[in-house]
């Protein structure tokens, strides 16, 4: 079986493959057009993961700050674990900073759906953009008053 046939059938062998055939030199044996694919695919990847971190932390900044009554101790929580895993991922991938602008735009358009359907707050109660500055949401110590 070749190459672009293990794409199709078997992922995982094509892997592995491709990896021996890149270990060996072989790259006219290499299944370019499929790793540059596969390639890509993980930088979206990365960029997705990004958003989803961003949009749990702006959705609980958000109920933080209009749900006083409601703060706990998992709220806080789980903004300090996003902020940690935004962390880690842009120290992982530095590059990543400059998806950042585009990122929290997108990220707190869906953070104001989700505190919406968290809180019963209409989300148009929200800020039209987003209120926190990027030091802001990585910031150990921020939380917004109401």
């Amino acid at each position: 079986m070749d190459v672009i046939a293990n794409y199709n059938e078997d992922f995982y062998a094509w892997l592995m493959s491709n990896a021996n055939l890149l270990r060996q030199h072989k790259f006219n044996e290499v299944d370019i057009e499929h790793i540059a694919e596969e390639l890509e695919a993980m930088g979206k990847s990365e960029k997705r993961e990004l958003t989803s971190r961003l949009t749990v932390l702006l959705a609980h900044l958000l109920k933080w700050q209009f749900q006083p009554a409601l703060r706990s101790r998992s709220w806080k929580n789980t903004i300090l674990t996003q902020r940690i895993d935004i962390l880690d991922l842009l120290e992982d991938s530095p590059s990543l900073r400059y998806e950042l602008t585009e990122r929290i735009i997108i990220a707190f358009e869906k953070a104001k759906i989700s505190a919406e359907d968290e809180t019963g707050i209409d989300r148009k109660s929200f800020p039209e953009s987003c209120p926190f500055s990027f030091d802001q949401l990585l910031n150990k110590d921020f939380l917004p008053e109401d």
